[in-house]
């Protein structure tokens, strides 16, 4: 297991550095630059702000500085407002976290629950009931759900303001980015758990008279886990730091936000280190992952 871990996270290293090698290439290679604004700044000032944040340095040459840095820890500053980078990552990611890891929470618990009660009641009302709220909730993108809450809820009813840091307010925003991934996670578990149950295993416990919800609960169920588990990990780390557009109909100041204001303004640091951010985030989860399935099925040999 130990050689394994190793490989996986050498792995991890090599591609995390082909999406930083991806990433800055491709960003330095849209039309236009940090300092472009709308009234134009004389070429003198662009020439010294350039120099400043060497820019003006042939790419390799920028990128491997960039590199240098980041391997001892420093993003960098941004090239709008001068601000570091890492403090700007320690100010937004927190509250992006929590409301990723609150909505993927409610998302897994409470699709896991329904995709079982689907299995078990198959072709009976509760699973039809299931099946068509998952359908809906997989095909109304997280953007138009998000609108929607916010203009029922926040506008008509007023029932919730648009956004502050309280418990209650993180409710609409945890309903908008749990919608899909709970009814994703529905489908996925019924799946899982009808494959689960037709299992020889399962009839030979149903023979020796073993009682129905041990066979569910103990068996069924656990061994039906490994789709959902293989799924939430990388959608983890993509709900903390992707919620970029739900973050924006909210106006939360987390990091999906200020990985969108990076994008308008050309801030080629924090756009770096926000994807460097998600990347690490996805390369990490998808290593524990792999890593659980030992943990769920002890079957599973690292070869």
């Amino acid at each position: 297991m130990l050689k394994y871990i190793v490989k996986r996270v050498l792995l991890a290293l090599l591609t995390i550095l082909i999406i930083c090698m991806i990433t800055f290439f491709v960003m330095h290679a849209v039309p236009g630059g940090p300092f472009n604004r709308e009234k134009a700044l004389s070429q003198s000032t662009i020439d010294a702000l350039n120099a400043r944040y060497g820019l003006d340095k042939p790419l390799w040459t920028q990128f491997i500085n960039y590199m240098k840095n980041l391997l001892h820890g420093d993003f960098g500053v941004s090239l709008k407002n001068g601000r570091e980078i890492s403090d700007i990552i320690k100010e937004s990611f927190p509250i992006s976290a929590r409301l990723g890891l609150t909505a993927m929470a409610f998302a897994l618990s409470l699709g896991i629950v329904l995709g079982s009660t689907a299995a078990i009641m198959r072709n009976k009302w509760p699973d039809r009931v299931i099946v068509f709220f998952s359908t809906l909730f997989t095909a109304v993108p997280s953007f138009v759900l998000a609108t929607l809450l916010l203009l029922v809820f926040s506008i008509k009813l007023a029932l919730v303001p648009v956004w502050s840091a309280t418990e209650t307010h993180y409710l609409l925003p945890v309903m908008a980015l749990a919608a899909y991934p709970m009814a994703y996670t529905t489908r996925l578990s019924k799946t899982s758990m009808l494959d689960a149950l037709s299992q020889d295993y399962i009839r030979t416990a149903k023979s020796k008279g073993v009682a129905k919800w041990k066979i569910i609960f103990k068996h069924a169920l656990r061994n039906s886990l490994i789709p959902v588990i293989t799924y939430a990990g990388p959608q983890i780390a993509y709900i903390i730091t992707g919620s970029m557009v739900v973050e924006t109909v909210f106006t939360v100041g987390g990091i999906g936000t200020k990985f969108v204001s990076g994008i308008n303004n050309r801030d080629y640091t924090l756009i770096m280190a926000t994807t460097i951010f998600l990347a690490t985030l996805m390369v990490i989860a998808t290593m524990l992952c792999d890593i659980l399935y030992k943990l769920v099925d002890p079957r599973i040999k690292f070869d």
